[in-house]
């Protein structure tokens, strides 16, 4: 008997347009939840096969990452199986009564297919472990606490990345123009020198971020630490169960899915990154070489085929076997745009000709 053939089924070798497919004819209603803990786990690669195992035969989809330091997951759960993936989790002691997080817009598909990866930390953050203790983690406010403290004046900041609180933050947030949560913690602790006993509020997507941080801040001397309960994505579930509690945050909540974002409220706060009009749509660049994270309004996606350039746009029409040379390196090594924020309103030489 093969000795690999008991693994092999645990690989999903699918690529993302033959995953798309089958999850387009797919009949099923989905769930898109998020958790998240800081417990120690062991045996990592045991449990990943497990996890993998369980989910793949209950038709789960999404990314989760596991370490020696806890879990970090966003899922796609067909409905049918919601109470048998609740019960099968809350069966191993470490995830025993995990908190989830319900997508607050959940009517496009948000997950292809199922990775689950072992990793060194569940977010990367560049600190060495005598810099935090994820014991010592600020305050948990719930939506009601965390209005309060903002109409008090708290220093409200933003633990998210630049494409992220661009299409939505919080009123009078400050938003760091960052890369990454490494970068952005030794900014967001500079930013706040002097100010050690002031009250200050941090907010993430779904709360992870904010547990790192708090402890940071609160193991370099900042003493009023607090943390928005399950990041946006809680919030709004707050703001929507109880209607008399006025929305703080405007725009949309980006996610890291295939969804992209979620409006939390009607207003749209950035701008389409080539023609300056309003709009708060995220779009990769459909050249599969550069893939640029941009925003994009309707009329520039249609007039530009998605594309960030007219040089993508020209990559983009080609056949996809030249398309396939130049990502191989056959045609050139031209290296495109990185996730990094760039100005593309002069990214065209002359784009009604496109």
């Amino acid at each position: 008997m093969d000795p690999n053939a008991n693994k092999r089924h645990l690989l999903n070798k699918l690529n993302k347009k033959e995953a798309l497919k089958r999850l387009e004819k797919e009949n099923l209603k989905r769930r898109t939840v998020s958790f998240y803990k800081y417990v120690p786990l062991h045996n990592l690669t045991e449990l990943r096969d497990k996890l993998f195992f369980d989910w793949q035969k209950m038709s789960v989809l999404g990314r989760i990452y596991l370490a020696n330091e806890g879990i970090n997951a966003q899922l796609s759960i067909p409905e049918k199986n919601w109470e048998h993936f609740v019960f099968q989790l809350y069966k191993i002691d470490e995830f025993k009564n995990i908190p989830f997080k319900k997508a607050v817009e959940d009517k496009a598909k948000s997950f292809f297919k199922l990775t689950i990866k072992i990793k060194k930390q569940i977010v990367s953050d560049g600190l060495s472990k005598d810099e935090y203790d994820v014991t010592n983690v600020g305050t948990h406010l719930s939506a009601v606490e965390w209005n309060e403290a903002m109409n008090s004046g708290a220093i409200v900041i933003d633990m998210r990345n630049h494409y992220e609180s661009e299409i939505g933050h919080f009123e009078g947030a400050i938003c760091p123009q960052v890369e990454s949560f490494r970068d952005e913690l030794p900014i967001v602790k500079s930013t706040l020198k002097g100010k050690e006993d002031s009250k200050v509020l941090l907010y993430c997507t779904g709360g992870i971020r904010c547990e790192k941080a708090s402890a940071y801040l609160k193991h370099h001397g900042f003493n009023d630490v607090s943390q928005l309960h399950g990041g946006i994505i809680d919030y709004m579930r707050q703001i929507q169960e109880n209607p008399q509690l006025s929305n703080k945050f405007k725009g949309k909540n980006f996610v890291f899915d295939e969804r992209l974002s979620e409006r939390i409220s009607d207003d749209v706060i950035s701008n389409c990154h080539q023609c300056g009009v309003s709009a708060d749509t995220h779009v990769n660049c459909q050249n599969v070489n550069c893939n640029l994270l941009f925003i994009q309004c309707e009329s520039c996606q249609e007039k530009n085929f998605k594309c960030c350039s007219s040089e993508c746009v020209e990559v983009y029409n080609l056949p996809e076997k030249k398309q396939k040379n130049i990502r191989k390196g056959v045609v050139n090594k031209k290296r495109f745009h990185s996730h990094k924020k760039v100005d593309l309103s002069k990214s065209f030489n002359n784009k009604d000709n496109l």
